[in-house]
């Protein structure tokens, strides 16, 4: 699945920019310094125009050299915090996440469907449950968190498949779903039940419950999740603790949107 685009006349296509953005997002956490050659593998674009891109950006501030290897620099988050500070769902969002972490005592997170992975773009709780949840920006795929699951069942069955073909699903856990029959029975089920519920797919002993956000026209914004430590509590307890704050929160912002 991917994040719908509008139509671009080749003549307003800047192509410099295109190239900078790919530049900047061939840095992960297995490719944390770059060469010029390494970064041209990465985005397809020549090593001359890589290098002279890198350049650019160490000079703008966004990287650093040491002369061979290139890696970002914290300035790059201004770029993330922009959206933070402007885009107004994560701040109409935030109240009804703290309302509900403080309730359940547990961490809780609003996400958006970025291309194919799940995003995290704000959260509360932190102070709550130690070692739950994700920082703000964080990226999984979709299929490991309940807010991922959530969204994928609004979608159509062409669009999952789409989402699902020739995908790969590492385990994390001992009980991570790994087969696409048993995530598209996750979906299913999600689907059937209007909320997603996930056990221990990423980290041990952790629950999460997720509920979809949607605007007045039915477009999907989002999920909203709690995650909890799961301990004695069984799935059904812990689903009527949280499904009726959520679903309060889900009705709330859709007035709002």
């Amino acid at each position: 699945m991917t994040t719908n685009k509008p139509d671009l006349d080749r003549s307003d296509w800047i192509a410099g920019l295109e190239k900078g953005i790919r530049i900047i997002e061939a840095f992960n956490d297995a490719h944390p310094r770059l060469t010029p050659s390494t970064a041209a593998r990465r985005t397809g674009i020549t090593r001359t125009a890589a290098r002279r891109y890198l350049l650019t950006l160490q000079h703008l501030g966004y990287v650093e050299s040491d002369g061979r290897l290139f890696w970002l620099t914290p300035r790059v988050l201004r770029l993330g915090w922009s959206y933070f500070d402007s885009a107004k769902l994560p701040r109409a969002v935030q109240p009804h996440l703290q309302r509900i972490s403080v309730a359940l005592g547990g961490a809780t997170f609003f996400a958006v469907l970025d291309e194919d992975e799940v995003m995290f773009v704000a959260r509360d709780g932190s102070s709550l449950v130690q070692n739950v949840g994700y920082v703000l920006g964080a990226r999984i795929s979709a299929n490991l968190s309940a807010a991922g699951i959530a969204m994928l069942a609004c979608l159509s069955d062409d669009e999952v498949d789409r989402w699902i073909a020739g995908r790969r699903f590492i385990q994390y856990s001992p009980y991570t779903t790994t087969t696409v029959e048993g995530v598209l029975e996750c979906i299913r089920k999600a689907r059937h039940l209007g909320y997603a519920l996930l056990e221990q797919q990423l980290a041990m002993s952790v629950r999460g419950i997720a509920v979809p956000i949607r605007n007045r026209e039915g477009k999907i914004l989002g999920a909203i999740s709690v995650s909890l430590h799961m301990g004695t509590e069984t799935p059904e307890h812990a689903v009527a603790r949280a499904l009726p704050l959520l679903r309060e929160a889900e009705y709330a912002l859709l007035s709002t949107f």
